[in-house]
């Protein structure tokens, strides 16, 4: 390649092997032995001071030859490093050979026209092949406003510092979730900090949550097997996902997509705390230790030993404490570390793809259902009559998935609609800021279109990424993205929705009487859990409970004191105004004391 002079005029250096007589002819030697044969000696040191001393007779006209006094650039020796290292082809034939080409490299961006290329003309000339199978290309680490580091700027930042204060697995866990292959990143502790709260500490919460209760009840998993238990639908959608991440993760590592096999991870276990945990909690509350509660242990334990081995090669750190307290600890013959376990298989019979899909459809109605419970400023314990969902790709979901649904948005009946717009319609206008620079002569025409238009079909398709396109009647073609446009949701008295451009979620918020005393309930067991947290109760101690106040609340809450009683461990329940720790509930300005004591 012409813009590749290999020769530099310096001190060290591989010296170039040529040399040269008078008369122009030149001699590129390729051995220790060959120097030896024309000259009579033998090297003992291949640098140029050594070599320089060495002349011989020209083999054409038997003038004296000298080398040139040019070594080679030392990117040279970079590109010969496949076989330099084995000292190929001189020895160790096989070992090269099983060597190369290399699985991967994997350096910065501004080695592309530096080693990587070195590497490809050298052994392209040589071996007619590339020297590696990949290539893990690497951006540059920018500060936080996106530019290049530098002491003239003072805008580095402390590799140690950064350490000393988040870890190191916190640090690999920012870049593995933010590095776009070749392209830089522009740092930000902050952000660092930020992802070490949500997945960091979200993982060690589920972790210390297992803990806490395996002492309690002094389980140990491993003397059980999932034959021997109660598997619920929850659980088996656990083991369903995690095999399912196992999976997706190996095939990503293969490909060297390192940045989807940290997000799926990140995914995973904001489903495994914010889903499975939460919505097991009770099961792990439980007095006795049934089936079910032990399934909930079987299961949250595999899943978490699993996920140490899953993330030993990004935090090793952190998976290497879970597995010495969870593994280890239990299991005395088992590898002495996690970095000496094998990386996790997935057992493709626990996968249930159809599952793992509803379950995904359920979280995506949930979320939206969430939002739009607080939008309409409905408290998420007060039970409301239904959810409508309308859903432009089919839902299959069986009795269990519509439960959940039911459960997670607090409402008693789920029903789904071909078209929402008996219940809610968009209003459109055009973000006159991406439109006025375009199409400033035809904004009229914009929003005469925008007005007359199916908004619900627009907005389904720009957020996902579709152009809307028209052509005015004069003949101009318009484009629409999401970004054009202001989408206001407007919605039938009563009801509140939220969408996503595939799902619409719309819940019906007029309550009657019999929904509030039910609301009145909830807010009053929550109360009573507060105040237990505040009085530095155990979650296993039973308390004695008395209310007094508002009439019609004490005979709400009284007729239910049954089923409250227990989920509160409340061994006495009356009313009366006698205990150690009182709290006030109040509701639409009536209020109800509430008192309690430790048995």
């Amino acid at each position: 390649n012409i813009d590749w002079g290999i020769s530099r005029n310096r001190y060290w250096g591989t010296p170039l092997p040529f040399w040269v007589c008078p008369n122009g002819h030149i001699h590129v030697v390729g051995s220790v032995d060959e120097i030896e044969k024309l000259s009579g000696v033998r090297p003992d040191d291949l640098h140029k001071p050594c070599l320089d001393k060495i002349k011989f007779p020209c083999p054409a006209c038997g003038e004296e030859m000298k080398r040139t006094p040019e070594v080679m650039d030392c990117w040279f020796d970079s590109g010969a490093m496949p076989f330099a290292q084995y000292h190929y082809p001189f020895e160790n034939k096989e070992t090269f050979e099983k060597s190369f080409p290399a699985d991967y490299i994997s350096e910065a961006i501004d080695q592309t026209r530096g080693w990587f290329y070195t590497l490809q003309a050298v052994n392209t000339a040589l071996f007619n092949k590339s020297p590696y199978k990949s290539c893990n290309l690497l951006g540059l680490v920018l500060d936080k406003h996106g530019l290049k580091m530098s002491k003239s700027l003072g805008n580095g930042v402390d590799p140690w510092s950064v350490l000393d204060n988040e870890g190191a697995d916190a640090l690999r866990w920012y870049f593995y979730n933010s590095c776009v292959p070749g392209q830089g990143i522009a740092f930000n502790e902050d952000n660092l900090v930020d992802l070490q709260r949500k997945f960091m500490g979200t993982l060690w919460n589920v972790y210390a949550f297992y803990v806490l209760y395996a002492e309690i009840d002094q389980i140990d998993p491993t003397k059980y097997s999932f034959e021997d238990c109660k598997l619920t639908f929850l659980d088996r959608w656990l083991l369903s996902d995690f095999n399912a991440l196992i999976k997706f993760v190996d095939e990503n590592l293969e490909k060297l997509d390192i940045l989807s096999a940290a997000r799926e991870i990140t995914s995973f276990v904001d489903k495994l705390s914010n889903w499975y945990v939460r919505r097991s909690r009770e099961r792990f509350w439980q007095s006795e230790n049934t089936g079910e509660k032990l399934s909930a242990y079987k299961t949250l334990y595999e899943v978490l030993v699993g996920l140490s081995k899953l993330l030993a090669p990004f935090l090793p750190f952190l998976s290497e404490e879970i597995y010495q307290n969870l593994v280890k600890n239990l299991d005395k013959n088992a590898p002495e570390s996690v970095h000496f376990c094998e990386f996790p298989k997935a057992n493709e019979n626990m996968i249930d793809t159809s599952l793992n899909e509803g379950m995904d459809k359920v979280l995506e109605i949930v979320n939206l259902g969430r939002t739009t419970r607080a939008s309409s400023g409905v408290k998420n314990r007060q039970p409301l009559a239904k959810v409508l969902i309308c859903s432009t790709k089919e839902l299959n979901l069986d009795n269990s998935l519509l439960e959940l649904i039911k459960d997670e948005l607090n409402v008693e009946n789920v029903e789904f609609l071909d078209n929402a717009d008996e219940y809610v319609s968009f209003e459109l206008k055009p973000q006159l800021k991406t439109l006025g620079p375009k199409y400033g002569k035809n904004l009229n025409d914009i929003r005469e279109f925008l007005t007359n238009c199916n908004s619900t079909e627009v907005v389904s398709k720009t957020k996902q990424g579709e152009v809307v396109k028209f052509t005015t009647k004069s003949g101009v073609d318009i484009e629409l993205t999401l970004q054009d446009l202001l989408i206001s949701l407007k919605n039938k008295e009563g009801y509140y929705s939220d969408t996503n451009g595939d799902t619409t979620v719309i819940l019906d918020t007029l309550i009657d009487q019999r929904l509030k005393e039910k609301g009145i309930i909830a807010e009053f067991i929550s109360k009573v859990q507060n105040l237990r947290k505040e009085s530095g109760l155990e979650v296993v101690d039973h308390i004695s409970l008395q209310i007094s106040g508002d009439e019609e609340l004490e005979k709400i809450i009284l007729a239910s004191k049954a089923t409250s009683a227990k989920t509160l461990l409340a061994d006495n329940f009356a009313k009366g105004n006698v205990g150690e720790n009182k709290t006030t509930m109040v509701i639409d300005n009536h209020s109800l004391d509430i008192y309690l004591t430790k048995i």
